[in-house]
């Protein structure tokens, strides 16, 4: 039987030129490691809506320099760049965990499910689990795969830099319909993040379903609402 190879025990390739941000694919598929897969999410920051992460195996021969982190990129650039994984042989996945998710287990271990589900909905696509998931960030998902976790993977690793811009494209889209059913917050602009106008919009008509409640800046709205009513008892 062979053993499964985790590639926390192996060194990651050396990357001589910062800028060749497929090095480590490269450098792992050399070795007999593939497919190697980049893992990101996008939307740990905002007070509504889920978290979304994607999972992208990247063809070898893509042109690579084209996938930059998602925060430097337009939305239409991000547009762009998500049509053209769609039509140049990409495998990815998508998933997602929702607001009550993320109110039960907490936002970072909601972002590790939504990853998870997108590397399984991945494997579905591939056909297997890829043989190693670069992940971004510190903290390695609860899935059985060789994982390899990278801080500020976007710069350092096209995979996870297309997986970033999936995972954010998906998510604005999904606020953009969220913004059709509760039009008070402007999803459509802020997409859940605590701008001033959200903020102000959740004083005025409270918090919908959509809101994560254990968020501070949700949380001090039912906080003050309950002061009022106490004052009144």
């Amino acid at each position: 039987m062979s053993r499964r190879r985790d590639t926390a025990t192996l060194p990651l390739p050396a990357v001589n030129n910062p800028a060749d941000t497929f090095a480590i694919e490269r450098g792992l598929m050399a070795r007999g490691i593939r497919p190697v897969a980049g893992v990101d999410e996008a939307g740990r920051g905002p007070l509504a809506g889920p978290v979304v992460a994607a999972c992208v195996i990247l063809p070898p021969d893509c042109e690579y320099r084209i996938f930059r982190d998602s925060k430097i990129t337009s939305e239409k650039e991000r547009a762009l760049l998500f049509q053209i994984l769609h039509e140049n042989g990409a495998v990815f996945g998508l998933g997602l965990a929702s607001a009550q998710e993320i109110d039960r287990i907490n936002i970072l271990q909601a972002s590790l499910l939504a990853m998870k589900r997108a590397a399984l909905s991945c494997a579905e696509k591939n056909g297997a689990l890829p043989a190693c998931l670069l992940v971004d960030g510190t903290f390695p998902m609860p899935l059985n795969v060789a994982q390899q976790t990278l801080v500020r993977g976007e710069s350092r690793s096209a995979a996870i830099a297309a997986a970033s811009i999936l995972a954010k494209v998906h998510r604005d889209r999904l606020m953009a319909e969220l913004h059709e059913k509760y039009p008070r917050y402007g999803w459509l602009q802020n997409k859940g993040y605590p701008t001033r106008a959200h903020r102000d919009a959740i004083a005025r008509f409270g918090p919908c379903p959509e809101h994560r409640m254990s968020f501070r800046g949700v949380q001090d709205f039912v906080n003050n609402t309950s002061n009022r009513r106490d004052e009144k008892t």
